[in-house]
């Protein structure tokens, strides 16, 4: 669904909230090199302050177990990797969201060259999960979902 094999994203469903931000994180080989290695070892989540219970690259079809910690508070969000992209100038995956996630959806982590700028896109399509109590926590789950993409966008500099 955040078709990340795909410079350019194409309308989605209307079911879903939809949200594409790009933020320039490095300059150069050496930048690229090592962003491009990171995001696909889960780097976006682990500095965002999630816990991902994964120390291998992402794998289409791995099904992960992300945590995060809220005032206190463990909430796991089980997680299945949908699409995996390595190019010579792009790199990246989506992962869709499991049964016991507090949202339902499919988000997408993509680094990219663009001349020396170096590049990280994030998509995401959110919906309410259908259980609760996440279902009626869903208008403050999508703020929650901004604080955390600003922490997505300063992870891999």
């Amino acid at each position: 669904m955040t078709s990340p094999d795909l410079r350019e994203w194409p309308p989605s469903e209307r079911r879903y909230r939809r949200s594409e931000v790009t933020v320039v994180v490095g300059s150069g080989d050496d930048a690229w090199a090592r962003i491009a290695r990171e995001v696909l070892l889960w780097k976006v989540k682990t500095s965002s302050g999630f816990t991902v219970n994964s120390a291998v690259p992402v794998t289409s079809g791995e099904r992960v177990m992300v945590t995060a910690k809220l005032l206190g508070v463990r909430i796991v969000e089980p997680v299945e990797v949908v699409f995996v992209l390595k190019e010579s100038d792009r790199v990246g995956f989506a992962y869709k969201t499991l049964p016991g996630h507090p949202v339902s959806g499919e988000e997408a982590f993509i680094v990219h060259r663009h001349g020396e700028e170096v590049r990280l896109s994030i998509r995401s399509l959110t919906r309410a999960a259908p259980q609760q109590p996440w279902r009626s926590l869903y208008p403050l789950l999508l703020v929650a979902q901004q604080i955390v993409r600003r922490r997505y966008m300063r992870a891999l500099r």
